[in-house]
C-alpha cells in the first residue's frame, strides 16, 4: 500500500511538473511593443505580440523563454511556479542602443599647436625663394630699432650743384646727434631689449623659481622689473642657460628681500 502511495505521488508530481499551460503575456517598454517575437526555447513554440505587447504562449515549469526585437535587448526569462499559478507574465524590455564606431576625420590633434602645424598635409605657403625674389630672413627690427637706424644713418644722394653731377649727404643724423634723438633712441632700444627679456624669463622660469623662493603674488612683477634694473641683467640673463639665470634671479632674490625688510623698518 504504501508503495502504491509512492509511485502514485511520483507520477503525480512528473504530471505537475511537466503540465503545459497556455501562457498570457504581455510586454511593457517605452517604445514600440508590436511584433516582438517571444519564443518558447524549450518547447519550441514561437509567437508575436501585438499592438499593445500581448501575447500568448504554451509554456510549462522552467521552461525558458526569449524576448527578442530589433530595437530592444534580447532577454529571456525561466518559468517560474509563480507564473505557473498566475497564468501570466510580465515582462519589461530595455531598449537597444546601437553605438557606431568612432569616425576620426582627419589627422588627430594633440593639442600642442606647433607639433599639429608640423603633423599637417597642407602644403607650405609660398614664400620669396619660391619665385626667386630676395627676401629678409632676420629677425624683424622693433619700431625704436627702425627710427634708431634712420636717425642715425646716412644717406648719400645722387646729384649735385654742378649740372646734376656730384651727390650729398644727408645732415639728418648730424641733427639728431646734436639735438640728443639719437641717443634718447638708443636709450628706447636698450629699454625696450630689457623689458621683452624680462618678459622672457619671467614666462620661462617665474613658476620654478617662485616655488623655491615664496614670494607674495602682489610682489613678483615688481621683483621681476627690479632684476631688469640691474646693469648687468642683459649680462647675466641673455642667451644664457636657464640655471645661470636662476643663479642671478636668487641673487636678486636676497637682495629684494632684504630692501622689503628696509622699507618696514
Amino acid at each position: 500500500m504504501k508503495t502504491l502511495l509512492v509511485v502514485v505521488g511520483v507520477f503525480g508530481f512528473q504530471e505537475a511538473f511537466s503540465q503545459t499551460i497556455e501562457l498570457l503575456g504581455r510586454i511593457a517598454s517605452n517604445g514600440d511593443i508590436e511584433n516582438i517575437h517571444v519564443i518558447n526555447n524549450t518547447a519550441q513554440a514561437f509567437t508575436i505580440t501585438d499592438i499593445d505587447g500581448h501575447f500568448k504562449i504554451p509554456a510549462k515549469l522552467s521552461d525558458t523563454l526569449t524576448f527578442s526585437s530589433i530595437q530592444y535587448k534580447l532577454k529571456e526569462v525561466v518559468v517560474t511556479q509563480t507564473i505557473i499559478d498566475n497564468e501570466a507574465i510580465f515582462v519589461t524590455l530595455n531598449e537597444h542602443i546601437n553605438e557606431l564606431d568612432e569616425v576620426i576625420v582627419g589627422k588627430i590633434l594633440t593639442g600642442d599647436l606647433f607639433s599639429d602645424i608640423r603633423n599637417m598635409d597642407a602644403n607650405a605657403p609660398i614664400d620669396f625663394y619660391d619665385v626667386g625674389i630676395p627676401g629678409f630672413t632676420g629677425t624683424p627690427a622693433t619700431q625704436s630699432e627702425r627710427r634708431l637706424s634712420e636717425a642715425s644713418k646716412f644717406s648719400p644722394k645722387a646729384g649735385g650743384s654742378l649740372g646734376g653731377v656730384g651727390g650729398s649727404v644727408s645732415i639728418a643724423p648730424l641733427i639728431n646727434a646734436i639735438t640728443g634723438r639719437t641717443k634718447m633712441l638708443k636709450n628706447r632700444v636698450k629699454i625696450e631689449e630689457k623689458e621683452s627679456l624680462m618678459q622672457t624669463i619671467k614666462g620661462r622660469l617665474a613658476s620654478d623659481f617662485f616655488a623655491s623662493n615664496p614670494l607674495d603674488e602682489s610682489l613678483q612683477a615688481d621683483f621681476f622689473y627690479f632684476c631688469a634694473d640691474d646693469p648687468n641683467f642683459v649680462k647675466h640673463c641673455k642667451n644664457q642657460t636657464d640655471f645661470k639665470a636662476l643663479i642671478f634671479l636668487r641673487m636678486k632674490y636676497k637682495q629684494y628681500l632684504a630692501n622689503l625688510e628696509d622699507n618696514k623698518n
